[in-house]
């Protein structure tokens, strides 16, 4: 599903924005904000759902317990009214759906700016190679790898996948060639022979695990030398993959720190993802009581995912999106965290605010009742 999503919903409309602004850093950022437009009403609900739910989670928490304790001998009356609970604020796994309904098309934008134009595409083959009598008794099964969309000109690209007609099993001496071939079965070389300088796209072999196993030829042809396990990639260079937008040296670019240098335009890409993801947290609290575990929270969480982006293998392009992407969500969350509240919600949540700047050893209202408002009188 992803993969379709990418060919036939992103793709296109990468083309269409490069076609207006031909710069594929500006048309990154017009994809991300369409994206986000088209998926506001989608986030808008997982936004307001946690916004509620962390307004009523004490409350509904305190319902429940009640409820248990006082129909436990009665679980079809406890079942009838811990759903009056749910029906009067919702389900905490109301926010949920949206968000699971809305992930397709985000890992599919994410795919998508990992991949060409923007990045090299590697095609991984995981190669098993047998001793010679042991071959003969295993059955070939033809290798495809999945299929990626390589992008020969601005606006033009066709899918390849990389295959290997007798399977990932070789025997002690076998040599075996990896076909890189369009989906309607043309070379990928027979593509390129309608291209200007055809030979930057030529493939880049190597061999990531097992080079006393395999070894491999520039032509993509794998010879099998030693028993054991073994990992071939061929990576297609991307079209725009060296190409600089603003401050960032080359939207292909991966790693913050890499043959002694440090990437500042890389290391600027995460710090800003991590201040807009702080941003975004901050914001999504406003209005709300404090919450000393949720703001250590908020704290942390930016910080250890910020860490893990500097190392974390990302192209600049798509730290550009996540960036632009969190921009977009900060605010969006300002904007929702203004709208009006239902009203047993909100008298919830004028209950939770007094009740903090009421003093530390008061515990009853100044009307002297501690009941929340929509709790009725008299005993349970």
């Amino acid at each position: 599903m992803i993969g379709y999503i990418s060919d036939n919903l992103l793709i296109p409309i990468l083309d269409f924005f490069y076609g207006l602004v031909p710069s594929y850093g500006l048309a990154i950022v017009a994809l991300t904000i369409v994206i986000r437009i088209a998926l506001y009403p989608l986030s808008a609900g997982s936004i307001r759902s946690a916004r509620r739910m962390r307004i009523a989670q004490p409350v509904i928490q305190k319902r429940q317990a009640e409820i248990k304790s006082r129909y436990a001998n009665n679980p079809q009356k406890q079942q009838e009214e811990l759903g009056k609970v749910m029906k009067e604020f919702g389900s905490p796994l109301a926010g949920c759906l949206p968000l699971l309904v809305q992930m397709p098309i985000l890992f599919a934008l994410f795919a998508t700016l990992r991949g060409s134009p923007f990045a090299d595409v590697p095609y991984t083959i995981n190669l098993k190679v047998l001793p010679a009598d042991q071959i003969a008794a295993v059955e070939p099964k033809p290798f495809n790898s999945a299929s990626h969309s390589i992008f020969i000109a601005e606006t033009d690209h066709v899918p390849v996948i990389a295959s290997l007609p007798r399977g990932t099993k070789l025997g002690v001496g076998d040599n075996a060639t990896v076909n890189l071939h369009t989906k309607d079965g043309r070379d990928f070389d027979e593509v390129l022979t309608a291209v200007d300088n055809p030979s930057r796209f030529a493939p880049n072999w190597s061999i990531t695990k097992g080079d006393d196993v395999v070894s491999v030829g520039d032509d993509g042809t794998i010879s099998a030398l030693a028993a054991g396990d073994a990992t071939v990639e061929a990576k297609i260079p991307g079209l725009a993959a060296r190409s600089g937008f603003l401050f960032i040296k080359a939207l292909g670019q991966v790693g913050f720190y890499a043959d002694g240098d440090i990437n500042w335009d890389i290391a600027i890409l995460v710090g800003g993802f991590g201040l807009t993801l702080f941003l975004s947290q901050l914001l999504s609290g406003m209005g709300m009581p404090a919450n000393p575990q949720q703001a250590t929270a908020n704290k942390i969480t930016p910080v250890m995912i910020t860490g893990m982006f500097l190392f974390f293998p990302l192209p600049a392009g798509v730290l550009l999106y996540m960036v632009i992407a969190n921009i977009f969500q900060a605010l969006q969350t300002f904007l929702l965290t203004r709208e009006a509240l239902p009203d047993n919600l909100q008298k919830i949540l004028d209950q939770q605010m007094t009740q903090q700047t009421v003093p530390a050893n008061s515990t009853t209202l100044s009307s002297g009742d501690s009941r929340l408002p929509f709790e009725p009188k008299g005993g349970k």
